[in-house]
């Protein structure tokens, strides 16, 4: 009797276990949560901060001075600790104004600039990246025409790749750190760069303007949109060439691919909008409305959201990739530009 008494004891006392832990996950609060996980970061060129944003509240916690003139983009630390701005200057790219030559540190922990690393000489740093295997940041330079790489331990250059090209803006890098492709906004062009070898492969011209840029989660594709005519221009990384140009309904500023590499989802500035392209038939799924003056678009490790910063809106959107319907509108500062996401999990 005391035998079928404890069995069915322990029967009941497993059972609660095994629910109580499917409650967890399923709400988001166990080891395999599909909450967030994280902070999304925001740099504001009107108000020279960066908003530190609670996503799942849709909140922003504080906004930090950045400090200098203005910082257009903003990257995070693999751990979550901190957050990198480079200052660009009180221009657009291409146009006359004061040049940055700073990238200001932010501890997300304090939520407050502790750091600024001065690259030596007026270089309007832009768009900064860490490598994905050494860790290292990549921040490209306008005007030396490179790309500053930055040793985060001792906050110091250590190395100074060529582009090859003027306005060398933005940047993306391949999955093994290996490869490196810019937007050269005024020469229309985008360079392709052996890392390791600090040397430019190829100068693949693009369109008469260009402007951001992206790469395929397998490597395969790099995206950039003409910025005369509203077309997603397409650059096979094997050959360096353009393999095809795919017709949008209005011209394309942000571009990122999914995680899962299924869609490319690219902002519409002039149209209000985001499209959310099909990788495998290079097609326009579905255009979903935003908030006025889309700029860059990230999306959450776990797909389920992207976030779309609206500069003269001060607002992000956060999109249902699911539905294809924005939220929640989530109020930052003026000009919210740059995007990064900060994972939680070290601090």
């Amino acid at each position: 009797m005391e035998t079928k008494v404890s069995n069915r004891l322990r029967g009941i006392i497993l059972l609660a276990i095994f629910v109580a832990l499917g409650t967890s996950l399923l709400s988001g609060t166990g080891s395999n949560s599909n909450g967030s996980g994280g902070l999304l970061l925001v740099a504001n060129k009107g108000d020279k901060t960066l908003s530190i944003v609670d996503p799942d509240a849709g909140r922003q916690l504080v906004a930090v001075p950045v400090g200098g003139t203005t910082g257009h983009e903003v990257a995070a630390s693999s751990d979550g600790r901190t957050a990198w701005v480079p200052i660009y200057g009180n221009s657009g790219v291409g146009q006359p104004g004061t040049d940055g030559q700073t990238i200001s540190i932010i501890d997300l922990s304090s939520q407050r600039k502790v750091a600024d690393i001065d690259l030596g000489a007026p270089n309007r740093p832009h768009c900064a990246v860490f490598g994905p295997k050494d860790g290292r940041l990549y921040v490209t330079a306008e005007l030396s025409r490179s790309v500053k790489v930055i040793d985060p331990a001792s906050r110091a250059v250590v190395e100074s790749i060529p582009t090859g090209a003027a306005e060398s803006h933005m940047l993306a890098l391949s999955s093994d750190g290996k490869r490196a492709y810019t937007s050269n906004v005024g020469d229309g062009t985008v360079s392709a760069i052996d890392v390791g070898a600090k040397k430019v492969v190829a100068v693949i011209p693009v369109a008469k303007t260009a402007q951001r840029i992206a790469i395929s989660t397998d490597d395969r594709w790099v995206f950039t949109s003409d910025q005369s005519k509203p077309e997603l221009v397409v650059i096979d990384t094997q050959s360096n060439a353009v393999k095809t140009r795919v017709p949008l309904s209005a011209l394309g500023f942000g571009v990122t691919p999914t995680h899962d590499g299924r869609y490319l989802l690219i902002t519409h500035p002039s149209a209000d909008s985001v499209s959310v392209l099909n990788l495998q038939t290079l097609k326009v799924d579905r255009v979903i409305r935003v908030p006025a003056d889309p700029q860059e678009i990230l999306v959450r490790p776990d797909d389920r959201i992207a976030y779309v910063s609206c500069d003269v809106s001060k607002k992000v959107a956060a999109i249902d990739l699911a539905s294809g319907k924005v939220e929640k509108l989530i109020d930052v500062g003026a000009g919210a530009d740059g995007l990064a996401w900060a994972p939680q999990a070290a601090r």
